[in-house]
């Protein structure tokens, strides 16, 4: 068998996609990279094969990373369009795997394409429910919060600009542990910006966790708020004043669809901003790798609480210092995902729910605990996550966090040893796995056909067919 490393690449719809972001003819790249128009086209219609030389060249002269060029089949696009081909609408057509495979792989811009015209087919499907719950009438646009999720996908969940600059003005700070950074950032806020912190109860803020009141340049925090999440508070609010140039930079480069967007983007990114400032880049990544991640130690080294800490190690992708590809799921009791990163992969589906088999509901009933397993998805992917359930801030009740990657990266992870061999068999959701012979199954896959018998009662629910 032809191994990976042997296997010749064809690559040409990622370099026809390349050349255009670059606003390049083939004449101009071609040029550029010391070939003749005629080869750079044949690479581009997969006539010719990438060579190493030729992805060398492509490295060094548009510092561009190979290991995102050269990656396989863009398997997040290609797990959207199983999903989305699996709708009532369109499966009868019966797509091969093979066909998806290949559209995700050499026509990216049509996978995304797709997704976002099923994003806006899903959202007018509940458009009715919203109406009812809210008595109006409906927003014109799809749903912003969609689109911000798709962007941060897109991007992986890293901004090099905003955390370059977060890094210089956390070094700046330069406070030896989260006690003198605290001290460092009330300092930078009162010295240069007038702005003075308080701790309020609760009944002042009217239910609120944090509020910068304008006009008295007063930043209030609330008492139920924990020490992790005040200090968050204060990184925030200094991001807000020092990092606004970044901020709005990287605003306006996401190109929102609508003011509602915008509000959300600059959230997003001043909070990202925040998280760079307490736990910047180059030395988050240091000690995530020193200690395996240890996800207790880089909460306690950086004063950050476990939920911020994982937030932050999905966002290492900065070029020549990747982290490891986390995704990362929170959950409440009931299953619903508030909060949702790619990674490379994710073994549950995008716009339906989890799998009862992986088990994370079990960190419900271990509070404070890490639990971790060894999953396998349909595709004999294999993936290591740690699962934690932890207080809500602003109600009583718990959430789960769900951290996680390729099992491939498990040697570089503390928490993952003493797994074994033997994973979990899981798949993205019941109405879309298909798993045969799976005792906890909830629904039958929407990809196959009943296979029911009135005399035979099997172990798993809802038998179908193979074929």
């Amino acid at each position: 068998m032809t191994s990976a490393a042997d296997r010749k690449l064809y690559l040409g719809p990622r370099l026809r996609v390349l050349r255009r972001e670059l606003g390049l003819n083939q004449t101009n790249m071609a040029e550029e990279l010391g070939v003749s128009p005629s080869y750079l086209n044949h690479l581009e219609r997969n006539q010719r094969p990438l060579t190493a030389q030729m992805l060398l060249r492509l490295a060094s002269t548009y510092d561009i990373d190979m290991r995102d060029f050269v990656a396989g089949a863009n398997e997040a696009a290609a797990s959207d369009l199983h999903e989305i081909f699996a709708d009532g609408l369109v499966r009868d057509i019966g797509i091969p795997r093979h066909e998806v495979m290949e559209v995700a792989e050499n026509y990216p811009s049509v996978a995304e394409a797709v997704t976002r015209m099923y994003r806006a087919l899903t959202d007018l499907r509940r458009m009715p429910e919203r109406i009812g719950q809210l008595g109006s009438a409906p927003s014109a646009t799809a749903s912003p919060l969609d689109w911000l999720r798709e962007y941060l996908d897109g991007k992986r969940n890293h901004f090099d600009e905003l955390d370059q600059a977060a890094e210089a003005l956390s070094l700046e700070l330069s406070g030896a542990g989260p006690d003198a950074l605290r001290e460092e950032m009330l300092r930078r806020l009162g010295d240069i910006y007038g702005i003075v912190v308080r701790v309020m109860p609760e009944d002042v803020l009217s239910g609120s966790l944090r509020h910068y009141d304008f006009h008295r340049r007063r930043l209030m925090l609330s008492e139920r708020l924990p020490a992790e999440s005040r200090l968050f508070g204060i990184a925030y609010q200094l991001a807000m004043q020092a990092l606004h140039k970044p901020i709005a930079a990287a605003v306006e480069r996401a190109a929102p669809p609508d003011e509602e967007a915008a509000g959300l983007a600059r959230v997003a990114f001043a909070n990202y901003a925040a998280a760079a400032i307490l736990m910047p880049y180059a030395r988050f990544l240091e000690t995530a790798e020193k200690s395996r991640v240890d996800f207790d130690l880089l909460a306690a080294r950086f004063g950050v609480s476990f939920e911020q800490a994982a937030h932050r190690l999905t966002t290492l992708g900065r070029q020549g210092a990747r982290g490891i590809p986390f995704f990362l799921l929170k959950l409440d009791a009931a299953g619903n995902v508030s909060k949702r990163f790619s990674g490379e992969s994710m073994p549950i589906a995008r716009f339906g729910g989890g799998c009862p088999r992986w088990g994370v509901q079990r960190a419900f009933r271990l509070p404070g605990e890490t639990i971790a397993a060894l999953v396998e998805a349909p595709d004999e992917t294999r993936y290591v996550t740690f699962a934690r359930a932890i207080p809500r801030t602003a109600a009583p009740g718990l959430v789960t966090i769900v951290l996680g990657c390729e099992a491939k990266h498990s040697a570089a992870i503390g928490a993952a040893a003493g797994l074994g061999d033997v994973p979990i068999p899981i798949g993205p959701a019941c109405h879309l796995c298909e798993r045969r012979h799976c005792p906890e199954r909830a629904l039958p896959p929407v990809t196959r056909a009943l296979d029911l018998n009135p005399y035979q009662r099997p172990a798993s629910p809802y038998p179908f067919r193979a074929t």
